[in-house]
């Protein structure tokens, strides 16, 4: 059992195999405004991670997290079944489906049109030729099994959002064009922030949000610093968002949910 936000919530995640969440997940979660209330779906939840922290930090948000994997929708379940987020279960669930479906067949699985406020993603951003790891759990959370993935993810978050809702994602800075070209259309209003080690680093990571029918322009922010000083040890910003006690959310101004 992994503990987030200093205790505010617990994970059960595999310990020798799948994939363990950390960092990225405390980002995505941080982008979801302090404002927020209303329905929160988190696409690939794995374990729970992204959502849950989203939740602990915002008491009137519901979650959904929706998950692929029989074993880590099990992992999500069994820890919304813990003594220490007793406080976080009435607000959220699991819903176990491919996140890749459309029309008819997502909307059986559970994942209705306009009933969100908010989407959050984190999804196997590795290139399929990187070279995988043989456990297959983990290869299937962190490698594509298509060129486009992001397009199917974006496609589906556009669908299950309300108008002027908020679509987050987390990913690799060379997937950048990719994102951009899938959000298309259906969202407006990139802001996009770069992730960086150290000083003088370049990007690991870049966080993106989105509105849902915004016209607004494409923004680029400043960066988050994972470390400042010698050692390993975060930030003061990186360990502020990774502990739940800042937000990161939108300069444009965001639609707020009812």
């Amino acid at each position: 059992m992994d503990a987030f936000h200093n205790g505010g919530f617990f994970l059960l995640q595999p310990s020798g195999s799948g994939h363990r969440a950390g960092m990225d997940a405390m980002l995505l979660a941080a982008t979801v405004p302090q404002s927020a209330r209303g329905m929160l779906a988190d696409l690939g939840a794995g374990a729970g991670a992204a959502g849950l922290a989203a939740a602990a930090r915002l008491p009137d948000l519901g979650v959904v997290l929706i998950e692929r994997a029989a074993f880590m929708a099990d992992c999500a379940r069994r820890s919304l079944a813990l003594n220490g987020n007793a406080h976080l279960a009435p607000r959220a669930r699991v819903i176990e489906a491919d996140v890749a479906l459309h029309g008819d067949q997502r909307r059986a699985a559970g994942l209705d049109d306009y009933s969100y406020d908010y989407v959050i993603m984190n999804p196997p951003f590795n290139s399929g030729r990187d070279r995988k790891t043989p456990d297959p759990l983990k290869s299937e959370a962190h490698a594509m099994e298509s060129d486009d993935l992001f397009e199917r993810w974006l496609r589906t978050a556009s669908a299950i959002l309300k108008p002027g809702g908020q679509v987050s994602l987390i990913a690799r800075p060379e997937s950048l064009s990719d994102i951009l070209i899938a959000l298309g259309k259906r969202f407006g209003g990139a802001e996009i922030t770069p992730v960086c080690p150290r000083p003088g680093d370049d990007a690991i990571r870049i966080l993106v949000t989105a509105i849902k029918g915004s016209r607004a322009r494409l923004g680029l922010r400043d960066r988050i610093l994972i470390h400042e000083g010698p050692g390993n040890a975060f930030s003061a910003e990186m360990n502020d968002l990774a502990n739940g006690s800042m937000a990161w959310p939108r300069r444009m101004k965001t639609r707020s949910s009812k």
